[in-house]
């Protein structure tokens, strides 16, 4: 076996593991506040990291833009599965929709960055939409098992429905009236 090959295989170091964490939480906030033109040298402050670190591990900043939103849909995907076992299929699917405002607020600052990143593929694209669709469709599922939810909405189409309450609203202060708008749409999809 040669070194390259065996170098690829190795798990990183602790302390790379920890620093691209790090990277990517303090992205994360950055982008939210600061949209897609905020500098990469405030996101390396903000880690407590220097930008060569910084630079390791996202080579350009589309490759961040990408982490940063892979990670937010991961975060979602395991958070459905924690609600999974709510006892409240309701309040599951409730939660977890309105903890996509925090994905949507990252997204929406970085909105030109994470253009820039799916050109010529919708990889990201796919990737998001799959994992997306495959947590609220736990919880969703859930809920019509409970006979608490009326089965004749899909996971896609309560998806879809979630971006549609998203992108309509203004640019300023549209985080309550989305959490609100959730909770109007949520209410509605339940039995009676």
């Amino acid at each position: 076996m040669d070194q390259n090959h065996a170098k690829a295989r190795r798990k990183p170091r602790a302390d790379a593991a920890r620093n691209r964490a790090r990277l990517l939480e303090a992205a994360t906030a950055i982008f939210r506040l600061g949209g897609a033109q905020a500098s990469l040298e405030a996101v390396a402050k903000e880690a407590g990291v220097g930008i060569g670190t910084l630079y390791r591990h996202f080579p350009t900043r589309e490759a961040l833009f990408d982490a940063v939103y892979r990670h937010e849909v991961d975060l979602l995907a395991d958070l459905a599965q924690k609600l999974a076992t709510d006892t409240d299929p309701v309040a599951a699917l409730k939660a977890w929709l309105q903890a996509n405002v925090r994905l949507v607020a990252t997204k929406k600052g970085m909105i030109e960055g994470l253009q820039l990143a799916v050109v010529g593929s919708s990889e990201l694209k796919a990737y998001s939409y799959e994992r997306m669709v495959s947590a609220i469709g736990l919880l969703l599922d859930r809920a019509i098992a409970a006979d608490r939810i009326r089965d004749d909405v899909s996971a896609d189409e309560l998806l879809r429905t979630l971006l549609g309450i998203f992108y309509t609203q203004g640019p300023t202060d549209w985080q309550p009236t989305a959490l609100r708008m959730v909770d109007v749409f949520v209410d509605g999809l339940q039995k009676r």
